[in-house]
C-alpha cells in the first residue's frame, strides 16, 4: 500500500528530471555547508554542529534514495531509467540502491568519527572531504558515460587520499595515503587510455551509444579489446582486486579506522557499481565474446585470484586491522563473481542483483568492524589479536557486536552474510558457473578460521595484562550498534532486498 501511495505521488508531481539527482544533490549541498561553516568560523571547536550537519546530509540523502526506490523512480514500471544532460547520467534501480549504500556508510562514518577526532584539529575539512568523497561515489552509480565514470572517479578518489593522511602527526597514515596516491594515479592513467581506446574506435563515451559502436567497428577488435582490459584494470584497482590490490592493506591500516571502513565499503562498493554498469551496458556479452575479447573470463579470473589471496593474506596477519584489510580483499573476490558469471542467455539480472546485495550487507557489517577498531583505539588498546583478549569483561556490548559483524563476514547463518553470499552462490549455479561458486564456498570457509580468531581472543583468552576502560565514547558505541542492528536486520529483510536489487540489475539487459 506505501509502496503504491509513493509511486502514484511520484508519478503526478510536478518536480523536473533534475530533481531525481536530489540524492546526490544532498550529499553535495552538505559537504558545502560544512565548507561555509568551517570559512565563517575556521577555528570552531563544535565538533557537534560540524557531525550533525554531516549526519543529516547522508540521512536526508539515504531517504530520498530510499523514497524513489520504493517509489519506482527510473524503473520499467515509471517508464524507465531518467537520463540527464545528454545521457551522461542515469537514475535507475541500481544507482539509487548503491547510492543507500553510500549514504547510510557515510552516516556510519561520520558518527564513529565524532568521538575519534575528539581533539584533532581540521575536523571541518575531514567531514566535507567525507561528503565529497561519497558525492563523487554517488556520482558514479550514476554515470552513464566513460567521461562521466573518470571525473566522478576522480572525484571519489582525491578526497579519500587527504582522509588517509589525516592523522598528520602520524608517519603510519602519511606513508599510506602516499603510497594510495602513487598507486591511484597509475591506475587513472590505465583507466583514461583504456577509454580513449574505446573513444578512438566507436566515437562515442556514452554507454549505450558505445556498444552501438562495437557493434560496428568489426575491423578494430584488437584496439576495443585492449581499451576494454585497460578498463579492467582501472576498476581493478578501485574494488581493490588483485593485482592492484597492494595499496589496500597499507591504506586501510594507516587511515583513521572510520575511514578505512569508509574505504572498504563504500568506495569498493562505488567502483562495483561503475563496473556493473559499464559492463552491461557499453561491452555486451553477446557482441564481444565472439569477437574475441572474453571480459567474464578475466573477472572469472580475477574472481578467483582476489579471494583466495585475500583469504590466505588474512589467515597469516596477527594485526587485526591488517587482517579486516585482506579480509576486504576476499570479499571484492565474491563481488566480482556478479560479473564473472555473466553469459549470453543467462539469469544475469540475478547474479549482478545477488552481488549488489551481498555489498548492502557487506556495508554494515565491514564498517561496524572497522568502527570497533577504531574504538579499541580511542582506548589505546592496541590492534593485535593478544591485545582483545578478555575485552568482553570490559564492553561486552560492544564484543556482542563484534562478534556478529566476524560471523556475519564468514557467512554464518544465522546472519546477514550468510544469506547474501548464499544468494550470490545460488545465482552463480544456475548461470552454470557452479566451480565459481565451489570456489567462493571454499574461501568462505577458510574465512571463518581468522574471523574466529577475534571471537575467541574476545571472549574466550585472558587478559594478557590487566586494563580498565574508563571511557564510554557515546558516537562510537551509536555507530557500532547502528551497524549491528542493520546486519541482524537485514537477514528478515533479504528478500525485499535482494529482490530489488536483481529487478534493478535486470533492467540492465
Amino acid at each position: 500500500m506505501f509502496a503504491d501511495l509513493t509511486r502514484v505521488a511520484l508519478q503526478s508531481s510536478t518536480l523536473p528530471d533534475w530533481a531525481a539527482t536530489a540524492p546526490i544533490l544532498a550529499l553535495a549541498v552538505a559537504s558545502l555547508v560544512l565548507l561555509l561553516a568551517d570559512t565563517v568560523d575556521p577555528d570552531t571547536s563544535n565538533s557537534t554542529l560540524l557531525a550533525s550537519i554531516a549526519v543529516v546530509g547522508s540521512l536526508v540523502s539515504f531517504g530520498i534514495a530510499a523514497w524513489y526506490l520504493v517509489a519506482g523512480t527510473g524503473q520499467p514500471s515509471t517508464g524507465g531509467p531518467i537520463e540527464l544532460y545528454g545521457s551522461s547520467l542515469v537514475i535507475d534501480g541500481m544507482a539509487l540502491f548503491f547510492q543507500l549504500i553510500f549514504a547510510s556508510v557515510t552516516a556510519l562514518v561520520v558518527v564513529a568519527s565524532y568521538d575519534y577526532l575528539k581533539g584533532e584539529d581540521y575536523q571541518g575539512e575531514f567531514y566535507s572531504l567525507v561528503l565529497f568523497a561519497a558525492t563523487g561515489m554517488a556520482l558514479m552509480a550514476a554515470s552513464n558515460s566513460l567521461a562521466t565514470v573518470f571525473v566522478s572517479l576522480e572525484l571519489a578518489s582525491l578526497p579519500s587520499y587527504a582522509l588517509v593522511a589525516f592523522l598528520k602527526r602520524n608517519r603510519g597514515s602519511v606513508e599510506a595515503s602516499l603510497k594510495y596516491f602513487l598507486i591511484g594515479a597509475v591506475s587513472s592513467a590505465v583507466l583514461a587510455f583504456g577509454i580513449s581506446l574505446v573513444y578512438a574506435a566507436t566515437g562515442t563515451l556514452v554507454l549505450g551509444d558505445v556498444a552501438s559502436g562495437i557493434a560496428e567497428s568489426s575491423g578494430l577488435v584488437g584496439v576495443v579489446g585492449v581499451g576494454v582490459f585497460m578498463i579492467i584494470g582501472g576498476f581493478a584497482f578501485k574494488t581493490a582486486s588483485v593485482p592492484f590490490h597492494f595499496w589496500a592493506p597499507e591504506a586501510y591500516e594507516g587511515a583513521p579506522a572510520p575511514i578505512s571502513g569508509f574505504l572498504s565499503s563504500a568506495s569498493k562498493a562505488a567502483g562495483f557499481a561503475v563496473a556493473f554498469r559499464v559492463f552491461t551496458v557499453a561491452f555486451p556479452v553477446s557482441e564481444l565474446v565472439p569477437m574475441g575479447v572474453d571480459w567474464p573470463l578475466a573477472f572469472a579470473v580475477l574472481a578467483v585470484v582476489t579471494m583466495t589471496l585475500g583469504n590466505f593474506a588474512a589467515a597469516t596477519q596477527e594485526n587485526v586491522k591488517r587482517m579486516l584489510a585482506y579480509s576486504s580483499i576476499g570479499h571484492a573476490g565474491y563481488a566480482l563473481i556478479g560479473l564473472a558469471a555473466v553469459s549470453g542467455g543467462g539469469p544475469n539480472g540475478d547474479v549482478i542483483g545477488a552481488a549488489m546485495a551481498h555489498l548492502m550487507v557487506y556495508g554494515f557489517m565491514n564498517t561496524g568492524a572497522f568502527i570497533f577498531i577504531a574504538m579499541t583505539e580511542y582506548w589505546d588498546l592496541g590492534r593485535t589479536f593478544e591485545d582483545l583478549n578478555g575485552l568482553s569483561t570490559q564492553a561486552p556490548m560492544a564484543c556482542l557486536a563484534m562478534t556478529v559483524f566476524m560471523f556475519s563476514l564468514a557467512g554464518l547463518p544465522p546472519f546477514g552474510g550468510f544469506l547474501s553470499k548464499y544468494a550470490l552462490f545460488y545465482s552463480a549455479i544456475e548461470g552454470g558457473f557452479w566451480w565459481l561458486a565451489a570456489v567462493g564456498a571454499i574461501n568462505s570457509a577458510l574465512s571463518l578460521f581468522y574471523y574466529s580468531r577475534v571471537v575467541k581472543a574476545m571472549w574466550i583468552e585472558d587478559p594478557v595484562s590487566e586494563f580498565e576502560i574508563e571511557s564510554r565514547p557515546m558516537g562510537l558505541y551509536v555507530a557500532i550498534m547502528a551497524a549491528a542492528l542493520g546486519t541482524v536486520l537485514l537477514l528478515p529483510a533479504f528478500a525485499p532486498v535482494v529482490e530489488t536489487a536483481q529487478a534493478s540489475a535486470a533492467a540492465l539487459f
